[in-house]
């Protein structure tokens, strides 16, 4: 057998062949991209046929229910194939294929901190962290509104909160505030300008909890990480095909979905752009994806879910905010950075784009008006 090694190699093969996939040789990419889990695309041959494979370890601290989160992936990946067989679509290549063991499941424990997953590689795909090109971005946005399309009539009963609070903001918001009050590596004081802004736009964010509470805004199956690279797309056509990393689906708010996606794809920078006098939001982008997005889910949202989006994007905003200064805060420990003041650099970078959405909610809110036709 010929061995490629990259990371760990031989170990990588091993866990592979726990989900059943035999082969002669293989070869091994390590994925950059993602600040969470460790991704692989594992080619292998076998009897001269080749196939390619996503090997995915999958972090247990950030994730401390992984076996919850694969067995919602089951239940919503079958749901999505099951609506697009009964629409006469092939499902293949729309909706992420996990393999599953020999016992049935779709996981492998190798030891206590290393949990594994593996699904089929979907070809000619390609992720992008960022979109300047419109019309791609209007097809991510269709996509992810399809996504939600596709689960509303799912039975909510049978989903599991794996993550509880992931985008209540007022309890992230408390939270970043106590390990603020807590300091435990001594770094507030670089915060303290960041802490001021966030309490002060305290009836911003915590608008859309109110609204769920008060039975305003209902519970839908939403994804909870609409970044723009969690969609694949098509290499050749710019379409986009298969929306992936469905670790944090669970039940949430329209506006969740929506938000997060305006926040990662319609700014002028990137995530972590140092310099904060770049960081604002792209009207045109905006306008693309919400055209997509609304397009797919407008028959099934209520008027209130649709007038609620914008202020979701300034949430999210705000939210991933608090979430890359609290990590700072408290040593960096969730997620990857790159270099030291990574965390702090990506919030005040979020917390500039929240600033500048502000500005400009009343022509977010006219976009999607116009896009609902409302």
């Amino acid at each position: 057998m010929k061995i490629t090694y990259n990371y760990d190699g031989k170990r990588i093969a091993d866990v592979l062949k726990r989900f059943g996939v035999e082969f002669d040789s293989f070869r091994i990419e390590t994925f950059q991209s993602g600040h969470i889990n460790s991704t692989f695309k594992v080619d292998v041959r076998s009897q001269g046929k080749a196939a390619s494979y996503v090997l995915q370890r999958i972090n247990t601290y950030v994730f401390p229910n992984p076996v919850g989160i694969m067995e919602n992936i089951d239940k919503v990946t079958g749901h999505i194939r099951k609506k697009l067989i009964a629409e006469g679509e092939d499902p293949q290549g729309k909706v992420l294929e996990f393999l599953k063991r020999e016992d049935g499941t779709n996981y492998y424990f190798e030891d206590a901190e290393n949990f594994w997953r593996a699904y089929y590689y979907i070809p000619n795909t390609i992720t992008y962290d960022q979109a300047e090109d419109p019309d791609v971005l209007k097809n991510a946005g269709r996509s992810f509104g399809l996504f939600q399309k596709q689960l509303c009539d799912f039975p909510m009963e049978e989903l599991q909160d794996t993550m509880p609070n992931f985008h209540n903001t007022p309890v992230r918001m408390k939270n970043f505030f106590a390990t603020c009050e807590r300091d435990p590596v001594g770094r507030r004081c670089e915060v303290e300008e960041e802490l001021r802004i966030l309490r002060e736009h305290e009836h911003v964010w915590s608008q859309l909890e109110r609204q769920r509470e008060e039975g305003i805004l209902p519970l839908r199956v939403t994804h909870n990480d609409t970044k723009y690279n969690n969609i694949l797309i098509d290499q050749d056509t710019g379409e986009a095909v298969c929306v992936i990393d469905l670790d944090t689906v669970t039940p949430g708010l329209c506006a969740y979905d929506f938000g997060d996606a305006i926040r990662f794809s319609a700014n002028f920078a990137v995530e972590d752009e140092p310099d904060t006098s770049k960081v604002g939001l792209n009207l045109m982008l905006y306008e693309a994806f919400a055209s997509g997005f609304i397009s797919a889910c407008r028959d099934f949202c209520s008027q209130t879910e649709l007038e609620s989006l914008a202020i979701g994007a300034v949430t999210m905003t705000f939210e991933l905010a608090a979430r890359f200064l609290e990590d700072y805060v408290n040593g960096d420990k969730y997620f990857k950075i790159h270099h030291p003041k990574h965390n702090l650099e990506r919030g005040r970078s979020q917390l500039a784009l929240a600033l500048d959405m502000m500005k400009k909610i009343s022509q977010m809110q006219e976009i999607n008006c116009r896009c609902a036709g409302i």
